[in-house]
């Protein structure tokens, strides 16, 4: 059935669409152009999902043999730095056969193995090539041509690229041309779980050995001041993906992961919590209680703690006390846990800092 926007999920928030799908379209409309003669207004076309969609066109414009359009990206309500990019296909018919697909303008260039993509080439991925190729292909079916350049590109791409990961990952000049459905759910964590295996990926790709995952821009920030030798590359942001990256980290043969975070999140993890969403997890105070039992804290501690807010109020519950150790007695914790999770094959270590970057605790006490 024929959309003509993108619908909404099940939580009542719009999806959107791809930048592959976006750009798939916009090409398959260029194609069309140079083989019918004429100018176009929209175009229909089929996502990778198989869903037909019909897209308004930016840009229709025709340069000798050259077609140019463009789409601009809806993203639905998700928070995507690419929502409201113009996605631009310039197609060239030739004779001979095949889809020849090249990167323009703030488009990436693949410059590190380990993304599954060619050193040198376009960031654009396997699924929006082939969308792109057979949408293009449909427009030559019967047309007196074999086949057809397509260059795609992103005019804002580079600016854009500053609010990714693509440089660490060695993705240079632009954005990626992504998606495997062409539809963009809200908030996707299926996308935030792939990029952190991707990005783990990369790093072992690039000959790293050990790995620093932390739960967000700030403990990162911390990290890197902690393990100033390491390289950037070697800083992952798992957000709440400890559990996923901890297992990537373990089947690429990471020697260590280091964990770094704060008093919330740690809590969580070692209290066995693999995903640290809010949502999914709270802190859990009588397992923090039984912590500061084993401490032999006063029993009047013991009970603020189990009446306590949050995992930073009980950090200062614990300080007003003159209880010491809780902060490294986590670490401990989150290590037992991950290693298990890991499988037992991974050395795991990690750090508590708190909301300045002061390191609160550390296990193994010692770097090893």
């Amino acid at each position: 059935m024929e959309k003509r926007g993108p619908p909404k999920d099940r939580k009542g928030l719009r999806t959107g669409f791809t930048t592959g799908a976006c750009a798939a379209a916009a090409a398959k409309a260029a194609a069309r152009c140079l083989v019918k003669g004429a100018l176009l207004s929209e175009i229909e076309t089929t996502l990778p999902n198989r869903t037909r969609v019909t897209f308004a066109l930016a840009r229709c414009e025709r340069m000798d043999r050259r077609v140019i359009c463009s789409i601009i990206k809806d993203a639905g309500d998700d928070p995507d730095c690419t929502h409201g990019a113009e996605l631009t296909a310039e197609v060239e018919l030739r004779t001979e056969p095949g889809i020849e697909i090249r990167g323009g303008q703030g488009v990436a260039t693949v410059t590190k193995t380990g993304l599954g993509l060619e050193v040198g080439g376009p960031a654009i991925n396997p699924v929006p090539r082939r969308n792109i190729t057979e949408m293009v292909e449909e427009e030559l079916a019967g047309a007196p041509y074999g086949g057809a350049v397509v260059t795609i590109s992103v005019p804002s791409g580079e600016e854009m690229a500053k609010q990714t990961t693509n440089a660490r990952l060695g993705l240079l000049g632009g954005i990626s041309i992504l998606g495997t459905t062409g539809i963009v759910r809200p908030y996707s964590t299926a996308a935030f779980k792939a990029s952190v295996m991707q990005e783990i990926d990369v790093a072992a790709a690039g000959g790293l050995r050990e790995l620093v995952l932390t739960t967000g821009g700030k403990s990162e920030q911390y990290a890197m001041a902690l393990y100033p030798q390491l390289p950037e590359q070697a800083f992952i942001q798992v957000g709440d993906f400890i559990g996923v990256g901890i297992k990537q980290c373990a089947k690429r043969g990471m020697a260590r992961a280091i964990i770094v975070g704060m008093m919330g999140k740690l809590s969580k993890m070692a209290n066995g919590k693999m995903q640290t969403h809010v949502a999914g997890s709270d802190v859990d105070m009588e397992f923090l209680a039984s912590l500061a039992v084993d401490l032999s804290a006063s029993n009047e501690l013991v009970a603020a703690i189990r009446q306590a807010n949050t995992a930073r109020h009980v950090l200062e519950l614990c300080r007003e006390a003159g209880l010491v150790g809780i902060t490294s007695l986590i670490c401990k914790k989150v290590v037992e846990q991950c290693q298990a999770h890991a499988g037992g094959t991974l050395a795991v270590e990690t750090c508590l800092v708190d909301f300045g970057g002061s390191l609160l605790g550390r296990y193994p006490e010692v770097q090893t």
